[in-house]
């Protein structure tokens, strides 16, 4: 095997490897969802819940935190009175966007 099949074989398996990470995280169930609906500017627990018809409280609940851990939301409270709190994206989740933006356009056109 020559040294170009060997950086090449090499360079496939780091890009397989980070493609399985990114879709293993974005694939759970309402990542994605939650994402876009930060994608125009901060937004509240109240209006994330009602704005993603199906997710329940508790999952809602789950996902951000997930996200806040992953460093691609970031969580403000806001001491009141009343006590509010907001989530909006970071630099990873904004720089994240362009991407989501294609595979939506990509499985409107390729998706039954």
């Amino acid at each position: 095997m020559t040294a170009v099949n060997e950086e090449q074989q090499l360079s496939c398996r780091v890009r397989d490897a980070a493609l399985s990470r990114a879709f293993e995280f974005l694939g759970r169930r309402w990542n994605a969802a939650v994402l876009g609906k930060l994608h125009d500017g901060p937004v509240g627990f109240r209006e994330l819940s009602r704005a993603i018809d199906g997710i329940s409280d508790s999952v809602l609940s789950n996902r951000l935190s997930s996200l806040v851990s992953a460093g691609l939301i970031i969580r403000a409270v806001d001491e009141g009175p009343p006590v509010s709190v907001s989530y909006t994206l970071t630099e990873a989740g904004r720089a994240l966007m362009p991407a989501l933006d294609q595979i939506a356009l990509w499985a409107n056109e390729h998706l039954p």
